[in-house]
């Protein structure tokens, strides 16, 4: 097997946590007087962090500090909805079960606030991961695409960047994986099509957990 770890995004990658997004996002905004997002509109701005997302919601030219107080007020109300309608994609748990029973180290790398991202790689995928790393700017680890994230998660499995494959489903994680040295492997299960993957140069594409499962268990140096 060519590589020696494998990194998976969190959001649209292994789990469906699109709803649970919107819900809250829409929440955060009535709060403040501010109009609701479609779904679609949602899975259009998810993937580069709590702040993007909501900055991506409000009219142009909102203040800063208007941004500030409503993150603030977002962050521990999705927290505490994080898991209200969020499962993972089907196939996933049935994937990374294959992938560790082959003695593969496995990781969750999102851009979601860092206790999130535990918090909801302990509840679906026991046993599954070696390590779930979140954002988190106040300890130096910056979100994508940044690679800090995708570098914290390789050290601690102890592999090089360069025997990583990062499985993500955007145009976000294609940056990434390019900037820590490592290969990605694009899925179309998840929040953006393949056309605007292509467009961020992505190269290796799955339909499905299965296919996906083969190319890594099956690929040779």
């Amino acid at each position: 097997m060519r590589y020696k770890a494998i990194l998976f995004d969190m959001d649209g990658t292994v789990l469906d946590t699109l709803r649970d997004l919107n819900a809250a996002a829409n929440t955060a905004l009535a709060e403040f007087g501010f109009p609701a997002m479609s779904l679609d509109e949602t899975r259009r701005r998810v993937g580069n962090g709590s702040r993007r997302l909501l900055e991506l919601s409000l009219p142009e030219g909102t203040p800063d500090d208007i941004l500030d107080r409503i993150l603030a007020w977002y962050l521990p109300y999705y927290n505490a909805h994080a898991n209200d309608t969020t499962a993972p994609y089907p196939g996933i748990a049935e994937l990374l079960a294959a992938l560790k029973a082959a003695g593969t180290p496995l990781a969750v790398v999102s851009n979601k606030p860092d206790r999130t991202v535990k918090e909801l790689a302990a509840i679906h995928f026991p046993g599954l991961l070696e390590i779930a790393v979140g954002e988190n700017e106040a300890g130096g680890v910056r979100r994508k695409p940044w690679p800090d994230t995708l570098l914290t998660a390789a050290a601690a499995l102890g592999v090089e960047p360069g025997d990583c494959l990062y499985v993500g489903d955007s145009e976000v994680d294609v940056l990434t994986a390019g900037r820590a040295g490592m290969d990605c492997a694009s899925v179309l299960w998840g929040f953006r099509s393949r056309e605007e993957l292509e467009q961020a140069g992505a190269k290796l594409f799955f339909n499905t957990p299965e296919e996906l499962e083969g190319f890594i268990l099956k690929r040779k140096d």
